[in-house]
């Protein structure tokens, strides 16, 4: 009652004591005002009153609620901003207001926290942009979808480097006489096997050999600091290693059996040519991929044949490569792009131009490359990106069909100069490690109205689900934690039991049990239109990216992507 003694302080000088800072298109002490009108007297007169309602049509604060008591109830009023809201919003809010309106009233007791915001429509909405099921072939394991490729097309190029190539049965041979070898040494389903080997022909029969063997493969990446290798090779137990002869020494010691891709290969070659059958099953493990996260300490995501044949189904039902597209392998095998790099084009007959070593950080030799392999198809980060549309030569490469772009945020003035410099699709997908590589997609559009590039919707047999703190749904326009959910997920964490139960979840919204969600640490928010805006990261980490050559790429770390504001 106190604070009524100073009820007729002008709010001009309010503002004068306090000097908050100023913008001449918000107000500048709240954005807010709630005004609750008790119910008009009656007047006991001999005229004829009547209330007349006055449209001022000028909004005095940025969103003015006002509630009035009349004799058929309370009756409410939004007054907003035009330049901050639009109809379709508020109609929103005044939804949600009368939500959680009839939800106190329904259970008083109950945290507000606890109290549903999203209307019946709404929930509907979040149900039907989640229903995302495809039929696809998931009892197939991803060696075994190439073997029938290789039926379809054995004599078609399935892999080109520096001048060599394989054709499919050339590289199902090989692949298989390095399973037959490694199943003699013991390897099955569930093993690990690590392979530390350059970009090359014997990277890509490596792979092959090591799933076709039942194992699962750890990728080592030669270029990674010492101390970080030996980490993951003492916390992955793998329990061979497939390297190259000069790069022994760069491996610290561990208790793996090494063999040699290169100077062991007569002893491989004696082995059979002949798939072999390893008893593995798409809940089998297919990879292991390690991730830093925001600790910094690696940690090996394990994902299954079931989770990653279902992306490169939806991939190709969604892009359709043909036996005429060239497919550039440049991305890092230690980073999980790099595996539908490898097998996409391996399952629909078209061909795997593999890189030269370290030649993903040069983008003179990649305009070269693609221009003189005829690549069709490639995927950049947007830093390098960036990088790759400033090459003199670029009308070399009008043979680029698509260029899927993830990893990072991409930038809206990145996809207009993309537009504006190279006549191919643009695709901006979105996922992690621990959920089989991508997780949503969007079809980037010239000129378009999206000054934040969505990452759109989610792909087949895949859930999204943007959650507050109380792992309730967020509205459209929102910001939410986003979580995932459906085949793609990781098994969890090798190793890290505690880690996993943090951050792959029960599923909330599903009656089948077992069924999990991931917790991203990325906040994101929805379009109206069911389409998703990545907005950055919960805890503020920037990730780098070691695929990069940051030397090149040090003008692209200067500056800022800022989000827009969320109205």
């Amino acid at each position: 009652m106190g604070s009524y003694a100073h009820e007729d302080l002008p709010f001009e000088k309010l503002v004068e004591t306090l000097q908050p800072e100023r913008s001449l298109g918000q107000n500048p002490l709240f954005k807010v005002a709630f005004v609750l009108e008790p119910p008009m007297p009656s007047f006991n007169l001999d005229w004829n009153v009547s209330y007349l309602d006055i449209q001022t049509d000028t909004a005095k604060f940025d969103l003015t609620i006002g509630l009035e008591e009349k004799f058929q109830g309370i009756v409410g009023r939004f007054e907003y901003n035009t330049d901050l809201f639009d109809a379709s919003t508020i109609s929103r809010m005044i939804g949600h207001f009368q939500t959680i309106l009839a939800a106190i009233v329904t259970n008083p007791d109950k945290h507000l926290w606890e109290l549903p915001l999203l209307t019946a429509v709404e929930q509907q909405q979040l149900v039907a942009w989640n229903n995302t099921l495809v039929d696809y072939r998931l009892e197939a394991c991803i060696h075994q979808l190439f073997e029938e490729q290789v039926k379809r097309s054995p004599n078609a190029v399935a892999v080109v480097f520096e001048g060599e190539h394989l054709t499919y049965r050339q590289l199902n041979a090989r692949a298989n006489q390095l399973a037959h070898y490694l199943q003699t040494l013991g390897v099955g389903p569930e093993v690990l096997v690590g392979i530390c080997v350059e970009r090359s022909l014997e990277m890509v029969v490596g792979l092959l050999g090591i799933l076709k063997a039942g194992a699962a493969y750890v990728p080592l990446d030669p270029a990674y600091p010492p101390d970080r290798l030996a980490f993951m090779l003492e916390d992955s137990r793998v329990s061979h290693l497939l390297t190259q002869e000069q790069l022994f020494a760069f491996v610290s010691p561990h208790q793996a059996r090494v063999i040699h891709l290169d100077t062991h290969w007569k002893v491989i070659a004696r082995e059979s040519e002949e798939n072999p059958n390893s008893g593995v099953t798409t809940e089998n493990l297919a990879y292991v991929i390690y991730t830093s996260g925001s600790t910094g300490k690696p940690k090996g995501a394990l994902n299954t044949h079931r989770g990653i044949c279902n992306r490169l189904l939806w991939m190709q039902h969604a892009y359709r490569l043909t036996q005429s597209d060239r497919v550039l392998q440049k991305t890092p095998f230690s980073f999980d792009v790099s595996v539908w790099e490898f097998f996409w084009p391996l399952l629909t007959g078209a061909c795997i131009v593999v890189a030269q070593p370290e030649g993903h950080k040069d983008s003179g030799y990649l305009v070269k490359l693609i221009a003189q392999q005829q690549v069709s198809t490639l995927h950049f980060v947007p830093s390098m990106l960036r990088v790759f549309l400033e090459e003199q030569n670029l009308e070399t490469c009008s043979c680029l069909k698509r260029v899927i772009c993830s990893g990072e945020a991409l930038p809206f003035e990145l996809q207009e100069r993309f537009f504006a410099r190279l006549d191919a699709e643009l695709y901006n997908l979105y996922g992690p490690t621990e959920a089989a590589v991508d997780v949503t997609f969007w079809t980037c559009k010239r000129n378009s109205n999206h000054r934040i590039v969505p990452i759109g919707r989610p792909i087949a047999n895949t859930q999204i689900y943007l959650l507050d703190s109380q792992m309730q749904p967020v509205p459209i326009g929102i910001p939410g934690e986003l979580h995932i959910g459906g085949v793609g997920l990781a098994q969890g964490y090798f190793n890290r039991p505690n880690l996993t139960a943090k951050k792959f979840i029960p599923n909330l919204f599903s009656d089948k049990p077992g069924n999990r969600l991931y917790k991203t640490g990325d906040l994101a928010r929805y379009l109206p239109d069911g389409n998703i805006e990545y907005l950055g990261r919960i805890d503020h980490q920037v990730k780098l990216r070691s695929a990069s050559n940051w030397a090149r790429l040090s003008r692209c770390l200067t500056s800022t992507l800022l989000c827009k504001p969320l109205w």
